[in-house]
């Protein structure tokens, strides 16, 4: 049997309420993933879709705030061995404050941070900051991102880099094609640490074991956020479905 594929999972603090969060961590644990991504809601989270936007709306219609986000990660932090990583948008940095945001961050136990409108170059001290606090700053690039650009993005030297499989918002199915695997190749030449290609953490509309085993070759994890999202809607804890989702796409 075949190794199984490094799936990073995603969730939404707070949703459908704070102790079923946790629940819905224990079985993405549970299930085996290999880094765990934990999205602090915000009310205009611009690059995702219909899905994690409702349950976006729903942890903060429940009283859902950014130091209940940190507090949750902590408890997370004490039973998931895979990495966390703090998934947020720039308005809730910048309103706590980067510097104060990271610190946060790190004395909860986050290996890193995503923060998908805080590229390199209009990143407001972002990379230079998580990097001084020992953390990963993970920049996100798209297919539609320029030459150029993809060069700078490299020059960072960071160990991870989130691609985007498409451009557009999370959600919908993405066909895994031709040039998407070429943009993941051209993505990996173009970063990481001297000596070492950066790590690819591929996503954007991934629900299946196929879309998966397409793309476990060209990536170091496979991102699934959208399809593990309507998975919590579809059931109540302690979430066997999710866990078994899990399990599913990583062909374990």
């Amino acid at each position: 049997m075949s190794a199984a594929s490094r799936i990073m999972t995603h969730m939404v603090a707070g949703y459908p309420d704070r102790a079923a969060s946790l629940d819905v961590a224990r079985a993405l644990s549970d299930g085996g993933c290999a880094y765990l991504e934990l999205q602090f809601p915000f009310s205009d989270p611009t690059a995702d879709g219909p899905d994690i936007q409702r349950a976006c709306a729903a942890a903060l219609a429940a009283g859902f705030s950014v130091s209940d986000g940190f507090r949750l990660a902590a408890e997370i932090r004490r039973f998931c061995a895979a990495p966390l990583f703090i998934m947020s948008y720039a308005n809730l940095l910048f309103t706590r404050g980067i510097e104060r945001f990271i610190g946060e961050s790190r004395d909860a136990g986050a290996a890193g941070l995503i923060v998908p409108d805080l590229p390199p170059d209009y990143d407001e001290g972002l990379f230079a900051s998580a990097a001084a606090a020992g953390l990963a700053a993970v920049p996100v690039v798209s297919p539609s991102m320029s030459a150029q650009r993809m060069k700078r993005v490299g020059s960072l030297g960071v160990e991870l880099i989130y691609a985007t499989l498409r451009i557009g918002t999370t959600g919908s199915r993405t066909m895994i094609d031709a040039a998407g695997l070429s943009f993941l190749e051209a993505v990996a030449a173009a970063g990481g640490k001297p000596g070492a290609p950066a790590k690819i953490l591929g996503g954007f509309g991934i629900s299946a074991r196929e879309q998966v085993r397409s793309l476990e070759s060209h990536v170091h994890a496979v991102v699934v956020g959208s399809a593990l999202v309507r998975e919590v809607a579809a059931s109540r804890p302690p979430y066997a479905n999710v866990r078994e989702k899990v399990r599913e796409l990583a062909g374990a």
